[in-house]
């Protein structure tokens, strides 16, 4: 839906919705989802999520004492791993959520090391309108994260409480996230 003005066929300026995020309504069970852009796992990135965590495996912070594991450097941290993948999903699962329900099933399936770029993408195992909450339903979703090498590195399921589009009637004026009247405005154009 693109919303317009009604003014001159010669002017030609108009509010465009850009992407919105899916809503409840948008989800079909078995679409897959591709996230867009990977994601280069920096050292900084580990080392923050790692030293704010106070995750004290020196498997994450300590070179001389990673150096001499089976894996010979530091590995990232399973939860910035998590946490970057999750993110990455974000734009097509859950823009819309209310809330995270829970995840389950979480496997790590091999390391992730400084320097290696994630690729994530989430598959719809089921939807159910909310029990409790007309505005809402519950989807449930498998995502998998792959290496640069087309390795899979991680998986969960991840179970959001997603707004229905009525509920959160968006608009090229009012995109989700946007408080009232900010920004340019239909009657701007006119």
């Amino acid at each position: 839906m693109t919303e317009s003005n009604s003014g001159d066929a010669d002017d030609d300026r108009r509010l465009v919705e850009g992407w919105q995020g899916r809503f409840y309504e948008d989800f079909t069970v078995g679409d897959i989802y591709k996230h867009p852009y990977g994601r280069t796992v920096t050292e900084t990135d580990d080392v923050w999520l790692t030293n704010v965590t106070m995750n004290l495996n020196p498997m994450h912070f300590n070179e001389a004492y990673a150096s001499e594991t089976e894996f010979g450097e530091r590995l990232v941290n399973g939860l910035v791993v998590i946490a970057m993948a999750v993110g990455m999903s974000v734009i097509d699962i859950s823009q819309n959520a209310t809330a995270n329900l829970g995840y389950d099933e979480v496997r790590h399936h091999g390391p992730v090391f400084h320097g290696d770029t994630l690729f994530v993408e989430s598959e719809v195992l089921d939807k159910r309108e909310s029990d409790s909450r007309d505005h809402v339903g519950i989807v449930e979703t498998e995502l998998r994260g792959y290496n640069q090498d087309g390795e899979q590195v991680l998986s969960l399921k991840r179970t959001p409480m997603v707004l229905k589009r009525e509920a959160a009637d968006p608009s090229a004026a009012r995109p989700p996230g946007w408080p009232a009247d900010i920004g340019t405005q239909p009657a701007d154009l006119s």
